[in-house]
């Protein structure tokens, strides 16, 4: 394994020769150009946790565009997300209306069940929102999925474990 101050290089050079490349791929990707330098300095702190260690020009640029390409897309779901919040929130009495404080707990809540529920294959994924949203027995969503009960048990299973993994990870307790 690198050293840490092997990596830092390694890192740094990355850096030196692909910044400037990487900020331009990304100004011409977001729609808000001033995101740019956010999502390239996202996009190397994420490297600092598991570098390229390729000397290959067009190799380290195709894995900072992956990278980077991952960080827009968890942005645009993250703003689609907060989009929908504020605009059923738009729809409430002004003395209904939370903090900001509140609003950005609920936004970050919000972001976690999203990646939560995008990690779950579809089936589990409805067998999971049936159950906690609509509150149905598993012989209900059993029958709405087309699957047995003893199915929709292991969908639910399956669904509880991702969730457990899920915040042990956002609680730092998981090492990738």
């Amino acid at each position: 394994m690198p050293s840490t101050h092997v990596l830092d290089r390694s890192v740094h050079g990355l850096y030196v020769r692909h910044s400037s490349w990487l900020m331009s791929f990304l100004r011409r990707r977001l729609s808000n150009r001033m995101d740019a330098p956010d999502v390239v300095h996202d996009t190397f702190v994420r490297v600092l946790g598991r570098p390229c260690l390729s000397g290959d020009e067009s190799g380290e640029r195709s894995f900072l565009a992956t990278i980077a390409r991952g960080l827009c897309i968890d942005r645009w779901r993250r703003e689609e997300l907060e989009r929908s919040y504020l605009a059923a929130l738009a729809s409430q009495p002004l003395a209904l209306q939370p903090s900001p404080e509140q609003v950005a707990m609920v936004l970050e809540t919000l972001v976690e069940v999203d990646a939560m529920l995008s990690g779950l294959p579809h089936k589990v994924r409805d067998a999971f929102l049936l159950a906690q949203l609509d509150d149905l027995p598993y012989r209900r969503i059993g029958e709405r999925l087309s699957v047995s009960e003893r199915t929709v048990k292991k969908y639910m299973a399956q669904a509880f474990l991702h969730c457990a993994v899920l915040e042990a990870e956002l609680d730092g307790l998981l090492v990738e």
